[in-house]
C-alpha cells in the first residue's frame, strides 16, 4: 500500500512540476546551471546508473544516499524561505501602488504650476514688445511713404519737364528723363486706383504718343517719300531723336527704320524697273555694284545718325536683297525663253558671290526681325565639297576624289539662298542643258572606244579602268558642285535621274555592249589531234586582245559600282533632308554588277569550253584495250594547256580585282568539277590498266 501511493504521488507531482519548452528555456537562460537534477528530461534511472556503474561502486552507497539526503533538506529550507518571504508580498504590493498615485498626482500638480507661470511670462512679454512692434510698423510705413513721396515728386516734376523738352524737342534731354520717367512710373502701377496717379500715368502716354508723332514727322520731313534727301546730311536733333525711340514702342522704331530704308532704295526701283534693259541678268553686276555705292554712302552721311544696334547697315542691304529677289522673278518670268544656261549661271554665280560678300561683312542678326518683311530662312549647305569651291579647275580633278576626307565644313552662310533662291524655278534650263551634254559625252565614249579600240594585251591599258569612266565621274562631280550652289532641293531630284539615266546608258552602250559575243560552236578537238600531244594545237575561244578586253570591262564595271555608291552618298549629303528618301541608286549599281557577273561568266565558260573537246575525247578513248600505262594523256595536256594559257592573263589583268579573280576560280571549279566527274564516268567499259592510265 506505501509503495501504491508513493507512485500515485510521484506521477502527481510529475504532472504539477510539467513546465512548457518556452518557460525551461527561459528558466536555463536566468538560472543556468550543470546539476543532471535540473535537466529537463532528467531520468532518475540513468542518474542512478552514472553515481553506480558498477556492483563495486555499491560500497559506498551509504555516502551517496546521505549527500543526496543533505541536498533533499537544503532544497527544503530553501523552499520554506521563499514561501515565508512571499506571505507578505500582496499588501507591499498595493502599498507601492498607492505610493505610486500620490506621487503622480503631486507631478500634475507641479505641471500645472509651470504651465500657468509660463501663460503669464508670455503675456508679460506680449506686453512687452506690444510697444515695439507698433514702432517696427510705423518705420516701414514711414519709410514707404517718403520713398513713394519721393517717386511721386520725382513723377510730377520728370512729367512735367518731360511735356517742356518734348514743345522743344530736345530729343538727347528726352532720352534719359523718359526712361527715368517709365522706371519710377511702375512703382506706381498698385496705386493706379488714385486719381492723381492714374493722371500722371496718362500724362506720360500722352508724352510719348506725341513724341512718337513728332519723330516720325520729323524724320519724314528729312527723308521725305518722294523728292530729293535733305542736304546737309543728318542732324544732332535726328541722332538724339532715334535714342528716344530706343526707349518709346517698338513700332517707333520699326516705323523710322521701315521709311528710311523704302527712301534709300527708292533710286533702286526706278533705276532696275522690269522694262530697263539693265534689269536683265547679263547686267545683274550692277544691281550690286549699286548697293555697294548705296551702302558705302549712307556709312559716310549717315552712319553716325543711328544707334549702332539698329545695324541700319546689314538692314538696308537686306532689304535690297528682299526686294532684288522679288523683281528678278518678275523679269525672268517675264522673259523666261530668253534665259540660257550660261546666262543663267553667269547671274547665279555673281548672286552667290555677292552673298558671301554680305557673309563676310554682316552676322545676319536682323534676318529673324526685318520689319516689313519675313525674310526667307537661309538654305542649310551641305556641300561635301567646299574646297572645290574656291576656284579650283573641278575638271582637272580625279574622281577618287569623292572617296577623299572633306575639310572641316565652314560656317553657314546666313544670306545664302536670300537672293539666289529667285533663280530655283528657272533650274529646268540648266538640268536639261546637263543631260544633253551628257548624251552626248555618251555618245563621245562610244565614238573613242570604236576609234581607238579596245585594250591591248601586255599595254599598260590592257585590264585597267577605262579612261572614259574617270571623265563621266568628273564631269558628274562638276555638276553635282555647280547644282549645290544653286539649289538643295527639287532640282537635285532631277539631276539624280539624269545621273541614273546615264549611268545605266554607260553600263549598256559601253560596257555591256562591248563584252565579246559568245559561241556556243565548240569548234572542238578530235581524238586523232588530241593523240599528236602538241602543245598549241587548239587555241581558247577568245583570243588574249579578248580576254583583255573583258577584264577591263570588269574592273570598270566595279570601280563604276565602288563610286556610284560613293555618289549615292553625297547626293544625300548635299540634298535637303525632307528629300533624302528621293535619292537612291540602287539599279545602277545592280546594273554594273550585272555586268561584273556576265564578265566572269564569260571569262569562265571560255575556258570551260576550251576543256571540252579534251573532256569529250577522254570519254570516247578505247580505255579496254589499253595494256600499258604511259605517259601523260593527251586530254590532260590539253587541259593544262588551256589552263596555262588563260587563267596567267587573267590574273594579270585584274591584279587590281582580285577578289574577282578568286570569284572567277571558284566558278570554273564549280563548272569544270562536275563535268570532268559526269565524263569519268562515260568512260565504260574500261581495264584496270586503263583506269590507271586514266588519271595521267
Amino acid at each position: 500500500m506505501m509503495e501504491e501511493e508513493e507512485l500515485e504521488f510521484a506521477e502527481d507531482l510529475e504532472a504539477i512540476l510539467h513546465l512548457t519548452p518556452e518557460v525551461q528555456l527561459a528558466i536555463e537562460q536566468v538560472f543556468p546551471s550543470q546539476d543532471p537534477l535540473d535537466r529537463s528530461d532528467f531520468n532518475a534511472v540513468e542518474y542512478i546508473n552514472t553515481l553506480f556503474p558498477t556492483e563495486q561502486s555499491l560500497a559506498n552507497i551509504d555516502d551517496v544516499v546521505s549527500k543526496i539526503r543533505l541536498k533533499i533538506r537544503r532544497l527544503d529550507d530553501n523552499i520554506r524561505t521563499v514561501v515565508r518571504g512571499q506571505t507578505n508580498v500582496g499588501q507591499d504590493g498595493r502599498q507601492a501602488l498607492e505610493e505610486a498615485q500620490i506621487a503622480i498626482q503631486q507631478l500634475f500638480g507641479k505641471i500645472k504650476d509651470i504651465k500657468d507661470k509660463a501663460e503669464k511670462s508670455e503675456q508679460m512679454v506680449k506686453e512687452i514688445t506690444r510697444d515695439i512692434k507698433q514702432l517696427d510698423h510705423a518705420k516701414r510705413h514711414l519709410t514707404t511713404s517718403i520713398t513713394t513721396l519721393n517717386h511721386l515728386h520725382m513723377l510730377a516734376g520728370g512729367v512735367d519737364s518731360l511735356e517742356a523738352m518734348t514743345r522743344k524737342r530736345q530729343y538727347g534731354e528726352v532720352a534719359n528723363l523718359l526712361q527715368g520717367v517709365v522706371n519710377v512710373l511702375e512703382h506706381f502701377h498698385k496705386y493706379m486706383g488714385i486719381p492723381q496717379i492714374r493722371q500722371l500715368s496718362e500724362r506720360v502716354k500722352a508724352a510719348q504718343s506725341e513724341l512718337g508723332t513728332q519723330i516720325l514727322a520729323d524724320f519724314e520731313e528729312s527723308f521725305p517719300s518722294q523728292g530729293s534727301k535733305r542736304p546737309g546730311g543728318p542732324s544732332n536733333v535726328l541722332r538724339d531723336a532715334c535714342l528716344v525711340a530706343n526707349v518709346l514702342d517698338l513700332r517707333i522704331k520699326q516705323e523710322i527704320i521701315k521709311k528710311f530704308i523704302k527712301q534709300q532704295l527708292s533710286e533702286y526701283l526706278v533705276l532696275f524697273q522690269e522694262n530697263q534693259d539693265v534689269a536683265w541678268l547679263d547686267k545683274i553686276d550692277r544691281r550690286y555694284a549699286w548697293i555697294k555705292r548705296q551702302l558705302v554712302d549712307y556709312e559716310e552721311k549717315y552712319g553716325r545718325m543711328f544707334p549702332e544696334e539698329w545695324c541700319m547697315t546689314e538692314r538696308i542691304a537686306v532689304e535690297f536683297c528682299h526686294i532684288t529677289r522679288v523683281e528678278l522673278a518678275k523679269v525672268m518670268r517675264t522673259r523666261a525663253k530668253e534665259i540660257e544656261v550660261k546666262l543663267l549661271l553667269f547671274a547665279i554665280q555673281r548672286t552667290t558671290n555677292f552673298e558671301v560678300l554680305l557673309a563676310k561683312r554682316f552676322t545676319g542678326c536682323t534676318l529673324t526681325d526685318t520689319p516689313g518683311k519675313k525674310p526667307e530662312s537661309p538654305l542649310a549647305s551641305t556641300n561635301p565639297f567646299l574646297d572645290d569651291e574656291g576656284g579650283e579647275d573641278v575638271g582637272a580633278d580625279k574622281d577618287e576624289d569623292l572617296a577623299k576626307p572633306r575639310k572641316p565644313k565652314a560656317p553657314d552662310n546666313p544670306f545664302h539662298g536670300i537672293v539666289s533662291k529667285c533663280f530655283e524655278p528657272h533650274l529646268y534650263v540648266y538640268i536639261e542643258s546637263q543631260d544633253k551634254n551628257l548624251g552626248e559625252l555618251i555618245d563621245r565614249f562610244v565614238a573613242d572606244f570604236r576609234a581607238q579600240g579596245p585594250p591591248k594585251a601586255g599595254t599598260e591599258e590592257g585590264g585597267a579602268v577605262l579612261p572614259s569612266c574617270a571623265d563621266l565621274f568628273v564631269y558628274y562631280k562638276k555638276c553635282m558642285v555647280q547644282c549645290s550652289q544653286l539649289s538643295t532641293g527639287e532640282p537635285m531630284i532631277a539631276l539624280t535621274t539624269i545621273f541614273q539615266k546615264f549611268l545605266r546608258e554607260y553600263a549598256w552602250k559601253i560596257l555591256s555592249g562591248n563584252l565579246p559575243k559568245s559561241n556556243s560552236n565548240s569548234g572542238g578537238l578530235t581524238i586523232s589531234s588530241l593523240l599528236k600531244e602538241k602543245e598549241g594545237s587548239e587555241a581558247a575561244k577568245f583570243t588574249v586582245d579578248e580576254l583583255c578586253l573583258i577584264c577591263s570591262i570588269l574592273s570598270t564595271a566595279e570601280y563604276c559600282l565602288a563610286t556610284t555608291q560613293q555618289l549615292e552618298e553625297k547626293l544625300k549629303e548635299k540634298v535637303d533632308k525632307l528629300l533624302v528618301e528621293r535619292i537612291h541608286l540602287t539599279g545602277e549599281m545592280d546594273t554594273f554588277s550585272t555586268v561584273i557577273s556576265n564578265s566572269i561568266q564569260l571569262l569562265v565558260q571560255d575556258l570551260d569550253a576550251a576543256c571540252d573537246p579534251a573532256l569529250t575525247a577522254m570519254s570516247k578513248m578505247p580505255w579496254q584495250s589499253v595494256e600499258h600505262v604511259g605517259d601523260q594523256s593527251p586530254y590532260v595536256t590539253s587541259i593544262i594547256m588551256h589552263i596555262k594559257q588563260n587563267v596567267p592573263n587573267i590574273r594579270e589583268n585584274l591584279a587590281s580585282t582580285r577578289k574577282y579573280f578568286t570569284q572567277f576560280c571558284i566558278k570554273f571549279t564549280n563548272s569544270f568539277i562536275p563535268k570532268f566527274i559526269n565524263h569519268l564516268f562515260r568512260c565504260k567499259p574500261i581495264s584496270m590498266v586503263g583506269a590507271e592510265q586514266r588519271w595521267c
